[in-house]
């Protein structure tokens, strides 16, 4: 069985402490199986594979996005995000790896350069000879994307001599001993907020996910109310809440102008066309047949100076992990 108390081991990270955790198997578990070792792994993960420990070190980090196809905002955004870390690193080979196998293909197709999967860039470093890998990932949330990172992981892991995967922006929500990412994104973010008037609202657009991590909007709207942020509110292009969900809100707030507002690292589709766009069903375009004044702010979150530096602490976890000899 697993018990309900974090074993928490501080280590003192590049720039600022690092936590990684996992959950303490009770003592009269003897024969913990794989699959239940593999439950209690959470925080930054850390694989070690034995017959590779003779291997000479040769490091390093590999930074994976979703990627986006629109070139201004990807250099803005994504690119200054891993130069951030490529400058905490500068000894160390950083790659830039895509999920998204579509934008992959369309950048190719349309601007002659070839990001990596994932995959294909451990390949590429295998081949070249590295031997410890750090993840680390741009998502906002540990949600579909980031299974697809820990699914990374957990393929190549064993190709390596040491390989560790750090979290999402957001992870830990204060729970235990843990850092509170929710309120500490929340607190970078609200330095990109407009000065807002009694009957003016901010709505962040999120993604939304289908995995039960779609619940972590529920906790970043408890975490915006709890630093007293009035008439700010979140919704998810694609799941839930949804915009239709929180136009009911502005109404009983007396709220007559709107700042729309991604939550998202990049600017691309959804920012643009989703949320901004001149089409009728744009959160935009709805918001404004429903009588509102509304503004909106086009910048993926990447954008934001505190934002990156947190991307950089993230990276920072994940590699004070491969460094760490516990």
């Amino acid at each position: 069985m697993l018990a309900a108390t974090l074993a928490v081991s501080a280590l003192v990270g590049f720039s600022a402490p690092m936590t990684e955790a996992a959950y303490s198997l009770n003592p009269e578990v003897k024969d913990a199986t794989p699959a239940l070792k593999e439950a209690s792994q959470i925080g930054v993960l850390k694989h070690e594979t034995p017959e590779l420990q003779n291997e000479a070190n040769k490091d390093a980090i590999v930074v994976m996005s979703f990627g986006t196809t629109f070139k201004d905002t990807r250099a803005k955004t994504i690119d200054a995000t891993v130069k951030a870390i490529q400058a905490a690193h500068p000894d160390v080979k950083v790659v830039t790896a895509f999920t998204s196998h579509i934008i992959i293909d369309r950048i190719a197709k349309n601007e002659g350069i070839k990001y990596p999967t994932p995959e294909e860039a451990l390949q590429e470093l295998k081949s070249d000879g590295y031997t410890r890998v750090a993840l680390a990932s741009l998502d906002v949330i540990p949600g579909m994307e980031y299974a697809y990172d820990k699914g990374v992981y957990e393929n190549y892991k064993n190709q390596f001599k040491k390989m560790t995967l750090g979290t999402s922006l957001m992870y830990w929500q204060g729970q235990e001993e843990q850092p509170d990412d929710v309120t500490e994104t929340i607190e970078a973010l609200e330095t990109q907020f407009p000065k807002l008037k009694k009957d003016e609202a901010i709505l962040i657009m999120a993604h939304g996910t289908p995995q039960v991590s779609n619940a972590y909007y529920s906790v970043i709207q408890a975490k915006i109310n709890e630093l007293g942020l009035k008439n700010v509110f979140v919704y998810t292009v694609e799941g839930w809440p949804s915009l239709e969900t929180v136009m009911p809100k502005l109404k009983a707030n007396g709220i007559k102008k709107v700042t729309l507002m991604p939550m998202m690292m990049v600017a691309g589709d959804h920012a643009n066309n989703d949320m901004a766009g001149s089409d009728p069903d744009s959160h935009k375009s709805q918001l404004e047949a429903a009588g509102y004044k509304v503004d909106a702010y086009i910048h993926g979150i990447g954008e934001n100076e505190k934002i990156r530096a947190l991307y950089v602490k993230r990276a920072n976890d994940a590699w004070d992990a491969l460094e760490s000899d516990k």
